[in-house]
């Protein structure tokens, strides 16, 4: 019974050694987060570009230009296409996530925002002594135009063509 448990023990965990390192390798993971990280940062200078003022939350929040889901599912399924091949039934779940997710962003959500800011300017216009006059305000910046998402989308895209190419590049030394 012991040579068994020691077998097993060292099977476990010579499998979870090389899972922590798969995933600092996992191109995929690697691409969707550089293509999301560079999104967040781009909306943080296209929100001082046009309020001309820097907004911290710009990095963390959602709405806004590029889009960061549209860029993180874009370049999640072009890594998977590129690691696994694009006819595969891996990129047709990644294709088919990031289309929902972007089209998600521009409809539901896109139209959350807005009533939204609706919902706002009626709370805002209440007489003081009303209950709700001092509820604090809904988020209105929560979906994107289709500009945003095209923008997020073309990050996702370049940012996994770059880091394929790196790969090539980096396999013929």
């Amino acid at each position: 019974m012991d040579d068994f448990s020691d077998s097993v023990s060292t099977t476990s965990s010579s499998s979870s050694s090389s899972s922590s390192s798969s995933i600092i390798t996992n191109f995929p993971l690697i691409s969707a987060f550089f293509a999301f990280t560079i999104a967040q940062c781009a909306k943080f200078f296209t929100a001082w570009y046009k309020e001309r003022r820097w907004d911290l939350k710009q990095l963390i929040g959602s709405g806004g230009m590029p889009s960061s889901h549209s860029a993180t599912v874009t370049a999640l399924a072009m890594a998977v296409g590129f690691q696994e091949g694009f006819g595969g039934p891996l990129f047709a779940t990644a294709l088919i996530l990031a289309c929902v997710v972007m089209y998600d962003a521009t409809g539901v959500r896109l139209q959350a925002g807005r009533q939204a800011e609706v919902l706002n300017q009626i709370v805002y216009e209440l007489p003081a002594e009303h209950p709700l006059a001092e509820s604090r305000p809904l988020r209105e910046l929560l979906g994107h135009t289709p500009a945003q998402v095209i923008a997020g989308a073309l990050l996702g895209i370049v940012t996994a063509v770059i880091g394929h190419a790196i790969i090539l590049v980096c396999s013929q030394i």
